[in-house]
């Protein structure tokens, strides 16, 4: 992985580190997750297609409409308002924890869909131990609660379209601009949404904090971090991009610790270390090129071998 694509890995897994916090401001705050999800999506669409407007790079769009749909559908229509419900249910940190079955998912599907990203015997080692660490999060804390199980199955499903939605991009969207193709993915599953999200207005305003939320929600969350994830995608491969949902959830343990009062137990914090392992591993146990020749000329493939990590340019 080139610098470039750490720094962009680095920004997508903030950016869909805090999403988790925010989706439950919002909620709480008087927003029906379906609608919730409705506003996110129009409102991003508007921003994205405003800039391939002004950029003039909607063209081409036509030929790919039905990759355009499955995309928007899978990663858009059907993970948002899901992960909006279940939070009705579970923790923030909950819920980008259990998000971060992806790559694992990503890997299984690939031995059907995606010959170019199977893993090999020691990557999918790093994949596993990462789950370990999902499991040791959500095993301890969801057992036992119905609404929480629920609410956690939800969740599982939209981590099913999150993984489906990476590899369609991959394989068929990548020769578009990604101001173009997620503008149009947007505005496709605002359709999509419109009928149920029509069923699900607020009973009342929003307060003041579930309005923030939303704005914070459509400009970062959204609109930003799918462009800078198109590009991250396109760079490394959507099996090694996916592994931000590996970090993802560290930052948004911490938020729902300090800014909503969450509690994640021992088994919690032995399920964030199992979670960076796996991390480290299934994106190849390697350091930015930079750091590692300061680092002393190589270094960081060195400990990469001496850990029995395989390594990908």
């Amino acid at each position: 992985m080139s610098a470039r694509a750490w720094a962009a890995f680095a920004a997508v897994s903030v950016l869909w580190g805090i999403p988790y916090l925010f989706i439950r401001v919002a909620v709480d705050g008087g927003m029906p997750p379906l609608f919730l999800a409705w506003l996110r999506v129009v409102l991003s669409a508007v921003v994205l297609a405003a800039m391939a407007w002004r950029a003039g790079v909607f063209g081409g769009l036509r030929a790919h409409l039905r990759w355009l749909v499955a995309f928007a559908v899978l990663e858009i229509a059907i993970p948002f308002p899901l992960i909006a419900a279940g939070e009705r249910h579970v923790a923030s940190s909950l819920a980008a924890i259990i998000v971060a079955a992806v790559p694992l998912i990503i890997a299984l599907l690939a031995l059907r869909f995606e010959p170019s990203e199977r893993v090999d015997r020691r990557r999918l080692i790093g994949l596993l131990v990462g789950f370990a660490g999902v499991i040791a999060l959500v095993g301890i804390d969801v057992a036992g609660n119905a609404d929480e199980l629920l609410g956690a199955g939800a969740i599982l499903l939209a981590a099913v379209g999150y993984a489906c939605g990476p590899m369609i991009l991959n394989r068929h969207l990548l020769e578009l601009d990604p101001r173009a193709a997620i503008a149009a993915s947007l505005a496709i599953a605002a359709l999509v949404l419109t009928p149920p999200a029509a069923f699900s207005l607020p009973s009342a305003t929003p307060s003041a904090a579930a309005l923030i939320a939303l704005v914070v929600l459509v400009v970062l969350c959204t609109a930003a971090a799918f462009l800078i994830y198109a590009r991250l995608v396109a760079e490394v491969g959507p099996g090694r991009a996916s592994v931000i949902t590996y970090v993802a959830p560290v930052l948004a343990v911490g938020l729902g610790v300090a800014v909503l009062g969450e509690h994640p137990g021992a088994g919690a914090i032995a399920g964030l270390l199992l979670i960076l392992a796996g991390s480290w591993f299934a994106t190849g146990g390697r350091l930015p090129p930079r750091l590692r020749s300061r680092l002393g000329g190589g270094a960081g493939e060195a400990d990469a071998a001496a850990l029995g990590v395989a390594t990908r340019s």
